[in-house]
């Protein structure tokens, strides 16, 4: 995407995924609105920066994403922890991985199956919905996703591990299809 020289067409360009990664990580439309709407005006603070830079959106999605999750550290009741959800191995310790299987939205087209997902991500709570958001929407490393959350490593995939199960069971209840899914 060639980068407008006007800020008003910048924002009509990026305003959905600003919106849409903040809307993700606080759960809340009004909220997510007023994230976005300090993301521009950050946006509009560094225009001489951004201005036909081709790497604005990379620096848009993340400063809406650090914003959103100073809205949560700030806002938001602090985060409860859980013990560590880890296998022992001869290697040692080893992430717990979760994942459904490829049949589990082979039935529904990609609007519908980002549908559902969106709906259930609603409904899972922000300790688990924030690293899933974070790890599989940003791309984030667990490492990361610890530092910037402020919580350890063994609290960001144990959240993750119980969020994925708790997406999948949701899912589940909700009539996705699940040949030999075990939540």
């Amino acid at each position: 995407m060639t980068v407008p020289t006007d800020f008003t067409t910048f924002m009509r360009n990026y305003q959905d995924m600003v919106y849409s990664t903040a809307v993700r990580l606080v759960n809340n439309e009004a909220q997510a609105e007023d994230i976005a709407q300090d993301v521009f005006l950050k946006a509009h603070e560094h225009w001489a920066n951004l201005q036909g830079s081709p790497t604005a959106g990379g620096w848009l999605k993340t400063v809406a994403t650090n914003l959103s999750i100073n809205h949560i550290q700030r806002y938001k009741k602090r985060w409860s922890f859980f013990s560590d959800l880890v296998h022992k191995d001869d290697d040692g310790e080893r992430e717990v991985e979760f994942a459904a299987p490829d049949t589990f939205f082979s039935e529904m087209d990609a609007a519908e199956r980002r549908e559902r997902l969106e709906d259930a991500l609603d409904k899972l709570p922000e300790h688990q919905r924030v690293p899933l958001v974070l790890f599989h929407f940003e791309e984030m490393p667990y490492e990361d996703i610890a530092k910037k959350l402020h919580v350890s490593l063994s609290k960001v995939k144990t959240d993750i591990l119980r969020g994925r199960e708790a997406l999948a069971k949701i899912l589940i209840r909700r009539g996705a299809s699940h040949e030999a899914f075990q939540p």
